[in-house]
């Protein structure tokens, strides 16, 4: 029984549905929450949402976007270019659910958008993840303005 328990527990969890959706002619596979595609917001939409917050205003909602980079172990974060030369730091909530390592292109994500402060060990766990150069790791020493998206659900172009 808990050699079961064990094997249950350490599962990688990504709930997939099994038919891919198809919305204006694009097919999309569904990870986490059930999404559809009312309401959703453009990724330069959300930054100007961005520019009026602070550490303490949340933003729920849809936005869809371009992946820039997904985590190389295990695919439980991913970046959005939000232009300017800026990301939006996407984790999954309670790492209910991981995208593919390989995912690339137009996603949706749904849930809520805030800003944070990342420490200096957690940019340089992001840095290691993505596959950075031992020598960019450690040029990392200030922590930096975060603008973070918590998804319960991700909609992926494929």
């Amino acid at each position: 029984m808990l050699i079961l328990i064990c094997f249950t527990a350490c599962k990688q969890s990504t709930r997939l549905s099994q038919t891919p959706l198809i919305i204006d002619s694009v097919e999309y596979q569904n990870f986490g929450a059930n999404l559809n595609t009312q309401s959703v917001m453009s990724v330069s939409d959300l930054a100007s949402a961005y520019s009026t917050m602070t550490t303490l205003d949340t933003v729920y909602g849809k936005v869809k976007g371009e992946i820039k980079e997904v985590c190389s172990k295990k695919g439980c974060w991913m970046t959005l270019d939000m232009g300017s030369g800026n990301n939006i730091m996407v984790r999954f909530k309670d790492y209910g659910f991981f995208i593919p390592l390989n995912a690339e292109g137009s996603v949706i994500v749904s849930g809520k958008a805030f800003i944070s402060e990342t420490s200096v060990d957690d940019l340089k766990h992001y840095a290691e993840d993505s596959g950075d150069t031992e020598e960019i790791i450690e040029a990392i020493t200030i922590p930096e303005k975060t603008y973070s998206f918590e998804a319960d659900g991700v909609l992926l172009a494929i």
